[in-house]
């Protein structure tokens, strides 16, 4: 037994990050979703979530490009947002943070997020956080150019009776 706490903690630390209180998702790459299924019915909702996206010091210097979001739980609650960009306020420029207040469902812990970006200028996001009030914070370490006209992100959901979890 003691064998196998010392061999499984050390993976503990590599899989997951706790820092500042806040819920540091796995350090894996993002990864394009096709099939993914954004839920704008249900974006009604009375839950205000906090999103803070950091874009790299890499990234081009602003994009003009369309960025929408959507993140949400492992039951199925889902928040979207169809467009977060505006290039006249200053949005999404190299080595700055843009913080969006975000209105839809109430979600148990967020497990999901992924992005959307569709233009010709690219952009590099650093990392997304999403602050709800009955949820811990999230955050999804992108440090990758987003692809054009695909969903792109992370999903650590772990869904019963899905034949992928």
């Amino acid at each position: 037994m003691m064998r196998a706490v010392i061999y499984l903690l050390p993976l503990t630390f590599i899989f997951f990050t706790i820092a500042d209180g806040k819920r540091v998702l796995p350090l894996l790459q993002p990864q394009p979703l096709e099939s993914f299924k954004v839920n704008a019915t249900q974006n009604v909702g009375s839950c205000t979530y906090t999103v803070s996206i950091r874009t790299s010091c890499s990234s081009t210097t602003y994009t003009r490009d369309q960025i929408s979001l959507a993140f949400g739980d492992a039951y199925g609650n889902q928040v979207y947002a169809p467009r977060l960009d505006d290039p006249y306020s200053r949005t999404f420029e190299s080595c700055s943070t843009d913080t969006f207040q975000i209105k839809g469902p109430c979600t148990y812990q967020i497990c999901y997020l992924y992005l959307y970006r569709s233009g010709y200028d690219g952009w590099k996001p650093e990392s997304v956080t999403v602050y709800g009030y009955y949820t811990k914070a999230a955050t999804f370490n992108y440090n990758v150019f987003i692809p054009n006209g695909v969903w792109y992100g992370f999903d650590f959901c772990y869904r019963r009776g899905s034949a992928s979890a």
